[in-house]
């Protein structure tokens, strides 16, 4: 059986055993919806769009989460950036700080150099720090990469798995995060870091400011190694 199926299969029966596991009656529910537009004319003509959707569901011993990404830019109506991502993630809790959990992240991005990415880890968590202000994690684990090239290539490739995630409340109305993720492979390196400053207009909506800088120490000729973004966007809370 194909890698990609074998993704698929455990990405749909993670969420289904986590929920019969757990005998917890309580469920608590929480998401949110974020969106952002961009228009320039004059010496330039560019749009871009970007949106994104997060749910999260919490039991007593399990957490899971669900996320879906889609970012696309034109210049004078030729697509110049475009893509996906999805990701599904399932945390089993030891205790209040320490847990193992099942990663999955599929993402599309035909300006990279390859028509899909994407890779399955399982690994241990850890909260380092759990202030009222300041929360900080990491997790390491391990796991296998599919890379299929624009002609069509697949590839499978093990990999080591590392991510900080800083979490920074500043005042009651702002906040900012920051968070690192590496995944080390025989093919590449591939390290992601993403930064946003949020700013509070209600209870239930916010303005983000967001930077994303990837960077693939092996790309295939012709494209670049390093890809950076930057979002502006209205999150809702619900």
């Amino acid at each position: 059986m194909k890698l990609r199926k074998i993704y698929i299969l455990l990405a749909a029966a993670m969420p289904v055993y986590a929920f019969a596991a757990d005998g917890e009656v309580i469920s608590n529910w929480k998401g949110e919806a974020e969106l952002g537009f961009i228009s320039t004319s004059g010496n330039t003509d560019t749009e871009t769009f970007s949106a994104k959707a997060k749910v999260i569901n919490e039991r007593a011993k399990w957490k899971h989460t669900g996320i879906a990404e889609s970012t696309r830019t034109a210049d004078k109506g030729l697509i110049t950036a475009q893509r996906y991502l999805i990701s599904a993630k399932s945390d089993y809790k030891f205790n209040d700080s320490a847990y193992m959990f099942g990663l999955l992240n599929y993402e599309e991005n035909r300006f990279s150099g390859y028509k899909s990415q994407s890779s399955l880890i399982i690994g241990y968590g850890h909260k380092l720090v759990t202030s009222a202000t300041i929360k900080l994690e990491a997790e390491l684990g391990y796991g296998t990469r599919n890379n299929v090239t624009l002609a069509g290539v697949s590839a499978d490739n093990g990999i080591l798995y590392g991510s900080m995630d800083l979490n920074w409340k500043i005042s009651d109305s702002s906040s900012f995060s920051e968070k690192i993720t590496v995944e080390n492979g025989s093919d590449a390196t591939i390290t992601k870091a993403v930064t946003s400053l949020t700013a509070k207009i209600n209870s239930k909506l916010v303005s983000k400011i967001t930077y994303t800088i990837k960077n693939t120490s092996d790309v295939p000729v012709g494209f670049e190694e390093t890809d950076s973004e930057t979002a502006i966007t209205l999150v809702y809370s619900f």
